[in-house]
């Protein structure tokens, strides 16, 4: 190292760190692109994990109550043993008849009300709301696209323009109009939030309209999560849904985080609301962390698509990773995942209430199953978000060994989004942990 390299790892506060980690950090950052940051404040190498759980090189035992991605558990044998089996037989892609791949989409779209039968596999959500958007635009002629205020669909240029929460340096498109996230407290005494979305709605398309677009969707996230997570109460989403469809828009449901039984109540956020999509994506937790996505459309929208426009993923539906998510379902079945979250997200919701009850500084606990919103404020009376005081508790439930992570637009939500392979036990750890946290700083 030369005298004038500068000590990366210690510039970025990381100097206490072990000196193999620091040695990494400064690696790292020597050879890694734009976007790569660590998760949160504290980098921690692991070397194992199960369930949800992360072991460090020192045995230390990691609670993972934010990664949602392994979403039936890290490391779970069943997937392993799958994706190795189907490694060591073939690994072709969607040009070539797959009886893997006929049988996992007509499986996938079971769980979907009947009027989605069709599936597209990319590898990536970014990948699954592009091809969405691509196809309402090809569907209705129309470029508007309306979504929610601090919104994030993804990374690629095309669905960036419409994820506000990337940031003032990640530019909004002129086609693009934002509305506000389903907060009830947001509403007066004369609308319900059913009729305060529905208008936002409708001003949306008619500002779209007098800038000369036509609508070609509304895409909502099914838990709203970078927004604060916003579950209740449900039945909203069909009142926007109407406006959207009579101004021959779509309605794109994305499940990309909140999808796949993670909010134990359904399979898909969307039908809480007892409403069905035009399109649908998912991913993330959809390979166990195995790179597969999925887009599931009504076919009247998606066929003349695909016979006037030729859309090709090269490693999307792959033999391997139709066999990692294949053997998700497997796990569905036979783990009574749903249940198991709904039960234990019941409880967990039911601790963190009963913690914070009393403390001026939390405004509410909103969510459902295992994807639960803390919202962290410095006075429960006027609600002006704390996000210094949620970064501080994230930090200590983390020196504590316990991952959680936060969201909303001022970064003052704790989100406890854990996999859906979260245990009884593993809930009961994370709540004498925040017990803990919450006597100190809540």
């Amino acid at each position: 190292m030369s005298p004038n390299h500068t000590d990366l790892a210690a510039a970025t506060g990381f100097s206490h760190l072990p000196e193999r980690l620091r040695d990494i950090i400064r690696r790292r950052n020597a050879v890694l692109g734009p976007g790569y940051q660590f998760s949160e404040t504290i980098p921690v190498e692991f070397a194992s994990s199960f369930g949800a759980h992360l072991i460090d090189g020192d045995g230390n035992d990691y609670l993972d109550a934010y990664n949602n991605v392994p979403g039936v558990g890290h490391a779970h044998k069943h997937i392993v043993d799958a994706v190795c089996r189907q490694m060591a037989a073939v690994n072709v892609d969607t040009r070539y008849p797959q009886e893997p791949l006929v049988a996992y989409a007509e499986r996938l779209l079971a769980t979907f009300p009947a009027e989605l039968s069709k599936l597209s596999l990319p590898c990536t959500g970014s990948e699954a709301n592009d091809l969405a958007i691509r196809v309402a635009r090809f569907h209705t002629g129309g470029e508007g696209i309306i979504a929610t205020r601090w919104a994030f669909h993804g990374r690629t240029r095309e669905v960036a323009s419409f994820s506000p929460m990337l940031g003032e340096g990640s530019a909004l498109g002129p086609n693009v109009r934002l509305i506000a996230a389903p907060d009830p407290r947001l509403c007066d005494k004369e609308r319900s939030l059913e009729e305060f979305m529905r208008d936002q709605v409708r001003s949306a398309i008619v500002d779209l309209e007098r800038h000369g677009y036509r609508l070609a969707a509304l895409i909502a996230d099914s838990a709203f999560t970078s927004d604060g997570i916003f579950t209740h109460p449900v039945g909203f989403m069909q009142a926007m849904v109407d406006e959207v469809h009579a101004a021959g828009g779509l309605y794109i449901a994305d499940e990309v985080q909140s999808g796949f039984a993670q909010f134990g109540d359904s399979m898909w956020g969307f039908s809480r609301h007892a409403v069905i999509p035009d399109i649908v994506t998912m991913g993330k937790a959809m390979g166990n962390g195995f790179p597969i996505s999925g887009v599931v459309f009504r076919p009247e929208v998606s066929d003349e698509f695909g016979q006037k426009v030729s859309y090709f993923n090269t490693l999307g539906g792959r033999s391997i990773s139709v066999a990692a998510a294949s053997a998700v379902l497997d796990v569905f079945e036979q783990e009574n995942v749903r249940e198991r979250v709904a039960s234990n997200g019941a409880t967990l919701m039911a601790g963190l209430e009963a913690l914070t009850r009393d403390s001026p500084y939390v405004a509410e606990i909103r969510g459902s199953g295992l994807y639960l919103g803390v919202e962290i404020v410095k006075n429960r009376r006027t609600l002006e978000p704390d996000p210094n005081r949620c970064e501080s508790i994230i930090k200590n439930l983390r020196d504590r060994r316990v991952l959680i992570s936060r969201t909303g637009r001022a970064s003052n939500v704790l989100k406890v989004r854990p996999p859906v392979a979260f245990t009884a036990a593993d809930v009961s750890r994370l709540l004498e942990t925040f017990a803990i946290v919450a006597k100190q700083q809540l």
